[in-house]
């Protein structure tokens, strides 16, 4: 048994290179040992990140998890962003809408197909969806929330856009309101699309949705529903579904799709908001309830998109039926293309200065003029015709 070594001691240091060199060579003077691996907490790691990320930009915002999350399945949830304070005044402009309160420049007003016929009743009852709402402070200022634009900017950068706006009104697809015109004719569900499909503009990785839940949403009230990945895909053929009962106008879906992969409910409560890319394949269902189930959403683009002529892509028919569209009911030469529109519009904003959030970039955001020119019209047109 040997002495123990003493520090400070004269034996002390070559008693302890002797216990060192018996652990370089425990067999023996001038034979090392072999080395053997060890497992470490990188190589027993369940969790992978990807070395580069595609669609998410360095942030201080999003963990890792989150980032990764939206990678790989197109959408991610927050709980709980938007106060119910804010809500409950969105929730009031709304109604002072219906009711004729309220006039809002531009903006597009919906019923359902099967209420389309029937006599104006002046409350929310009658309004299925309002779009374009920019020119209402109050519902703008949905768009111009801190603590929205800060995920935002997460996804497309410090230079934002707001290219389409809209407060959905689902109505009740029950059988027993009798006072409600589309009760039981499940008008009120969304067939499975693409959002990039009404949009003509690019690059998609550059623009994002927020959809914040008004109310409790579950698969009772119609629920929206995603197809997880679909985004890393590309831009599909959209066609009307052929339902029994119709469907409503420019409620356009894909055409076809991998119908093995898992559905994804996105159960909501109040305040929740969901981010997600134009290319998910996502839908609502039937709203099952008695009441309306109400959401609130804002696309946005970084001001580097660029308008592009849809001319012979998937997006010629939803450009025929805008144009048909503004020609019947505005008067607009079907002549006149969406392309030149688009240019003169995209060049006329106005910037409205705001908070800095997000990555500590001094953020802000753009709405386009009321612009009188034709193409305008049909250029707006042609983005509201987006529906949830």
């Amino acid at each position: 048994m040997e002495e123990p070594v003493v520090a400070g001691t004269a034996a002390s240091a070559p008693a302890r290179l002797r216990i060192l060199l018996r652990h370089l060579f425990p067999l023996g003077p001038g034979v090392a040992a072999v080395p053997r691996p060890c497992p470490t907490s990188a190589q027993i790691a369940t969790v992978k990140y990807p070395t580069q990320f595609r669609f998410t930009l360095d942030n201080n915002l999003l963990s890792p998890e989150q980032r990764h999350f939206y990678e790989e399945n197109g959408f991610l949830v927050i709980k709980n962003l938007v106060s119910s304070e804010d809500i409950d005044c969105f929730r009031d402009e709304f109604t002072k809408i219906c009711k004729n309160e309220v006039k809002v420049p531009g903006l597009t007003i919906m019923k359902d197909v099967a209420i389309a016929k029937s006599e104006f009743v002046p409350d929310q009852k009658a309004v299925t969806k309002i779009q374009d709402f920019v020119y209402n402070e109050e519902l703008f200022r949905y768009c111009t929330l801190p603590e929205i634009l800060k995920y935002v900017e997460c996804f497309i950068g410090p230079n934002i856009m707001a290219m389409h706006t809209m407060l959905i009104n689902k109505p009740p697809d029950a059988a027993k309101p009798a006072q409600i015109t589309s009760a039981g004719k499940k008008t009120s569900r969304h067939p499975m699309h693409q959002d990039l499909h009404y949009f003509p503009f690019r690059p998609a990785d550059l623009i994002v949705c927020a959809w914040t839940a008004m109310e409790r949403i579950d698969r009772r009230n119609g629920c929206l529903v995603v197809l997880p990945g679909t985004h890393k895909g590309l831009l599909k053929q959209h066609d009307y579904p052929d339902w029994e009962g119709g469907v409503n106008k420019m409620y356009h879906g894909v055409r076809d799709y991998d119908k093995s992969v898992p559905r994804v409910h996105l159960v909501m409560e109040k305040g929740d908001t969901v981010f997600f890319h134009p290319l998910l394949i996502h839908g609502s269902g039937t709203n099952r309830t008695e009441g309306f189930r109400k959401a609130i959403s804002c696309h946005y683009a970084s001001c580097d998109c660029h308008y592009i002529d849809v001319k012979g892509t998937s997006q010629e028919n939803i450009e025929r039926e805008v144009l048909e569209i503004a020609r019947t009911k505005y008067g607009i030469d079907s002549s006149v293309t969406l392309k030149t529109g688009a240019k003169t519009t995209a060049a006329q904003k106005f910037r409205l200065g705001l908070p800095e959030c997000g990555t500590g970039h001094s953020s802000y955001l753009l709405r386009e003029l009321d612009l009188t020119s034709e193409m305008a019209i049909a250029l707006r047109l042609y983005r509201s015709s987006l529906l949830l």
